[in-house]
């Protein structure tokens, strides 16, 4: 009987847990990020704790795993050209000093009206990895 109890005990605290998280993510927070928008310049940069060439690997990754399509890569001056949802990004690294780097995602034709999403999700898929 008291194992049943744990048991019980433990289902419902795991499926109260999964409520909130699902309470935590609302329609709104997601809608801004596929709606186009004006996004600013300092949404699009973003300083990580890794050196300059893991950086290029990992933005590489992110790019792939958001399955978008890697039209130039140029590992040497650090530069990722890609496209997502029919326009075109660049997305340049740049050393801050030996223990950080600077990856910075730009539009390709400098119209900053695009879905913010785009450059959150590489800069969150880096952060997470």
């Amino acid at each position: 009987m008291e194992r049943i109890i744990k048991i019980l005990l433990v289902i419902t605290v795991l499926l109260s847990g999964t409520k909130v998280l699902a309470d935590e993510v609302s329609p709104i927070n997601l809608s801004t990020l596929i709606t186009s928008q004006n996004v600013n310049y300092e949404t699009c940069t973003k300083v990580f704790n890794t050196n300059c060439v893991s950086l290029i690997y990992l933005t590489v990754a992110a790019i792939n795993a958001n399955r978008f399509t890697i039209d130039e890569i140029q590992s040497k001056s650090g530069y990722i050209l890609f496209t997502a949802v029919n326009k075109q990004f660049l997305a340049m690294v740049s050393n801050v000093n030996t223990n950080q780097a600077m990856l910075r995602i730009t539009p390709a034709d400098d119209n900053y009206y695009f879905q913010p999403g785009i450059v959150l999700n590489i800069f969150k898929y880096i952060d997470l990895n």
